[in-house]
């Protein structure tokens, strides 16, 4: 078995959905041999050198399910794309590439954060190339940390605004991109996050059949995806349970 999510957005004033998490990595995760983690672990990542005892306490989590059997693979998002090495050695997983190519119930699978998909978002693409640009990055990780922390703000709250203010087509995902880019990298399924609208979406590529499977993001619920061998799955968590914590199949 094999989970993936998403869009966690993991921060100190969500505890519910802390909780949660904690609760899948010391069971259903357990039984897993591997998760995948992709982008937007946290609400905001401003550096390796920057983690508080909240971020800290989640490292550690991840190296105990690591130390445990169960391999952990991260992936950037637009939240968390400063995420380094440092924490992905101390946390006991492997950093990934947007976008990755995996084997999952026997075929190649195209694994992605989704931003880089919702093409008609423009201005957000032009800051998303600035953002990642190895110059930039490299500049970013070595402003004081008040200053992080100030651009940080400001970009969050600048990009609650704008999405407000843009219409639901700009900021889902390019219906032409995705059959797009999943020739160019010869699969016929897709996992991403990003866009908070989990589903699995039927697809006709060329002569072939496929689909794009959605992450959904952890707010109301939680949501995961199994791979168990020979299907995928789209689960939800629920955060107000008592109970232990189990997968229910949408």
């Amino acid at each position: 078995m094999i989970l993936l999510i998403s869009d966690l957005h993991l921060e100190e004033e969500r505890p519910d959905i802390t909780r949660a998490f904690l609760d899948l990595l010391a069971g259903p995760a357990r039984q897993a041999q591997a998760l995948y983690i992709l982008g937007d672990f946290f609400e905001v990542w401003i550096g390796d050198d920057a983690m508080s005892p909240f971020q800290a306490s989640i490292c550690a989590a991840l190296r105990q399910l690591s130390d445990a059997g169960t391999r952990i693979f991260l992936m950037h998002g637009n939240r968390d794309f400063m995420i380094g090495r440092r924490f992905c050695k101390a946390a006991g997983c492997t950093l990934l590439n947007d976008p990755t190519v995996v084997a999952l119930n026997g075929q190649p699978v195209l694994l992605m954060h989704g931003d880089s998909l919702c093409t008609r978002d423009v201005g957000y693409q032009k800051m998303r190339r600035l953002l990642r640009n190895p110059l930039s990055l490299f500049i970013l990780r070595h402003l004081p940390l008040k200053t992080r922390q100030k651009l940080a703000r400001r970009l969050r709250n600048e990009s609650q605004a704008k999405t407000r203010m843009k219409a639901n087509d700009i900021v889902d995902v390019t219906p032409e991109e995705v059959p797009r880019i999943m020739r160019a990298f010869g699969v016929r399924t897709l996992i991403h996050g990003h866009t908070h609208r989990p589903a699995i979406h039927k697809l006709q590529i060329d002569e072939h059949t496929g689909q794009r499977i959605v992450l959904g993001d952890w707010d109301r619920q939680g949501w995961v995806l199994q791979a168990d061998g020979q299907e995928f799955a789209l689960h939800t968590l629920d955060f107000s349970a008592q109970t232990p914590l189990r997968l229910a199949c949408q």
